[in-house]
């Protein structure tokens, strides 16, 4: 954040395509560019927070689903709102009949809860089972006990595909528009957050890197599941002697997973400690991530910022509200 920032405020947000997604104290808001040109805003009441979305280090699992239900859901709608799944004159296959004709205007939703399965499902086998089965036909091969760098091995490499994965779909134009909203949203909470007005001139020189950020959250429990697997060894393919890399790994993977939720738990505490404060150790913590936003957003254009500041508007605290950490 800039050093004139005296503000920590608790809005934050998810870039569409075509617009941004808001989330304040007790109001959500999603601004979404349509194809005409004209801006479409939607408000909602956000429910009231349950223990668990409070308690330190349990709220972490819980809203960090919420946050993948809603930014999905989101998502999808602004993909039919801004025209991305318009007809484009092609003639309609058998298969596009027949979802028409089956699913109606579900069609948008249920495909788009579809290919987030897939979508979930592939990455986890990437992200998990991958780096666990190359370790595993590397540690076959040696002679030499190399054990203790499993976790270091599984880690790093995953926190390599992270990255080539977001270097690569950076490349396509519709993700380079959402990057650029995601610099836009940024920019607008840097606004707010330094007691600026929300106009477009005041928000454009803003820094688009915030510490608060979903990207710098995934580096974050990237590097913390590193420490806590050192520190809880799993080795199945040891326990039961199992010749199979393969299923060494799937196990592996199986038996961190019960895991997950503690690594998830830290990460959401130390990515809140990192946009409460400013000091030499929340700048270590958030120094991975905010590089890793030099991928994940980009410069917006004013029209970009306009919608940027149509989503936190609504967002803003109410009479009697707190927004600060």
């Amino acid at each position: 954040m800039s050093k004139n920032t005296d503000k920590k405020t608790t809005i934050g947000g998810q870039a569409l395509f075509g617009g941004i997604m808001m989330k304040g104290v007790s109001v959500g808001a999603m601004a979404v560019r349509k194809k005409d040109g004209s801006v479409h805003l939607e408000e909602w009441e956000l429910p009231e927070k349950k223990w668990y979305n409070k308690a330190p280090f349990v709220r972490g699992c819980f809203n960090f689903v919420e946050m993948l239900r809603e930014g999905m859901k989101c998502m999808n709608k602004s993909m039919e709102i801004s025209g991305m799944l318009e007809d484009d004159g092609e003639p309609q296959s058998k298969v596009d009949i027949w979802i028409e004709k089956h699913l109606g205007n579900k069609a948008y939703s249920v495909i788009g809860g579809l290919l987030t399965v897939i979508m979930v499902a592939a990455m986890l086998f990437v992200f998990l089972l991958v780096p666990s089965w190359l370790f595993a036909m590397i540690e076959k091969a040696s002679e030499a006990d190399v054990s203790v760098w499993k976790a270091p091995f599984e880690g790093i490499l995953r926190l390599i595909l992270f990255v080539g994965y977001m270097a690569l779909i950076a490349q396509m134009n519709d993700m380079k528009r959402v990057y650029e909203y995601h610099g836009a949203e940024h920019k607008t909470i840097a606004c707010y957050e330094a007691g600026k007005p929300l106009t477009v001139e005041n928000v454009k020189p803003m820094v688009r890197f915030h510490p608060r950020c979903g990207t710098s959250f995934i580096i974050i429990t990237l590097i913390v599941s590193i420490l806590v697997f050192m520190i809880v060894p799993i080795n199945p393919a040891e326990w039961w002697s199992i010749e199979n890399t393969m299923l060494a790994a799937l196990l592996r993977v199986l038996i961190k997973l019960p895991f997950l939720p503690i690594v998830v738990g830290i990460s959401y505490e130390l990515i809140k400690l990192a946009g409460r404060h400013t000091n030499i150790l929340t700048r270590i913590i958030s120094a991975p991530g905010l590089w890793m936003q030099r991928l994940t957003t980009r410069e917006p254009d004013d029209k970009q910022i306009e919608i940027a500041i149509a989503a936190v508007t609504p967002c803003l605290p109410k009479d009697g509200e707190d927004d600060n950490w």
